[in-house]
C-alpha cells in the first residue's frame, strides 16, 4: 500500500527546514548505507550531529507522527530519526531494498519506509522516487511539503538528478501490524469506521464495524 500525506509539512515550517539545509555542509550519504546499497547510492547527507538536527526532527516528526494518514496507514510501534539526503547532479540511488533491521544498538525493523519532500520538483531535473509495486512501477516527485509512505521491502530507486537540487527526510518505522496486506485491510477500515462514527455514531453497524477493527487490531498486533 502507497500513502500519498498532502501538505505535510505547512510553508512556514518548509521554510525554516529549507533555511537550515540550504546552509549546511553534506557529508557522503554512503556512510549510512548498508552492505547492498552502499553499491548503488550515490548522494550526500546531513550529519547526524548537525547543531540543528533537533529542531529539524521536531519539525519533520512532530507533524508526521501526529499526522491520521500516519498513524491509522502505518499503526507505529517504533520509529526512527529520519535523514535528510540531498541530490545533486549526477547523484541516484540505484534500485534496492531498505535493510530489514537498522539502528545502531537500539535497532528496529523497517516495515513501512517515508519520503518527505523538501522542495519543489520543478528545483530539479530527474530525482524521481520510482517505487515497484504489484501493479507496476509508480514514479513519485512530489511537491515541497508532500510525503509518501510504502512498505520498506518494495524494490525501489531515485532516478539520476540531472540538473538543480534535490532535498528530502528519509525515515522508517516498524509497525505494530507486520504484514503489509493486514495493514492496508485495517487502513481501509479504520477510514470506513471514522466516516460511520461521523455520520451515524449511534447506529450498531457503527458499533459493529469499531469493535471489529479495534479487535483485529488486538489478534495482529506484535508489541
Amino acid at each position: 500500500m502507497l500513502l500519498r500525506i498532502k501538505a505535510l509539512i505547512p510553508s512556514d515550517k518548509l521554510a525554516i527546514v529549507r533555511g537550515i539545509l540550504d546552509s549546511a555542509d553534506f557529508i557522503d550519504g554512503k556512510l549510512s548505507a548498508g552492505k547492498e546499497a552502499v553499491k548503488v547510492k550515490s548522494n550526500e547527507e546531513l550529519p547526524q550531529n548537525h547543531p540543528d538536527m533537533a529542531r529539524l526532527n521536531n519539525i519533520v516528526m512532530g507533524q508526521l507522527v501526529n499526522h491520521p494518514v500516519y498513524k491509522y496507514g502505518v499503526l507505529p510501534h517504533r520509529i526512527a530519526a529520519p535523514f535528510y539526503a540531498r541530490y545533486r547532479p549526477g547523484n541516484q540511488y540505484g534500485s534496492h531494498v531498505d535493510d530489514p533491521v537498522m539502528g545502531s544498538g537500539d535497532t528496529y525493523r523497517t516495515d513501512v519506509s517515508i519520503t518527505v519532500f523538501l522542495n519543489e520538483p520543478d528545483e530539479y531535473e530527474g530525482g524521481e522516487l520510482k517505487i515497484t509495486t504489484q501493479y507496476g512501477e509508480v514514479i513519485n516527485k512530489l511537491p515541497a511539503g508532500d510525503a509518501i509512505l510504502y512498505p520498506s521491502g518494495s524494490l525501489h530507486q531515485i532516478q539520476p538528478v540531472t540538473s538543480g537540487v534535490r532535498m528530502v527526510a528519509v525515515t522508517w518505522a516498524q509497525s505494530m501490524i507486520r504484514d503489509a496486506g493486514k495493514r492496508e485491510l485495517l487502513y481501509n477500515l479504520s477510514q470506513a469506521r471514522d466516516e460511520l462514527i461521523t455520520s451515524d455514531p449511534e447506529s450498531s453497524v457503527t458499533q459493529k464495524v469499531s469493535t471489529s477493527y479495534i479487535n483485529l487490531v488486538r489478534m495482529w498486533a506484535e508489541i
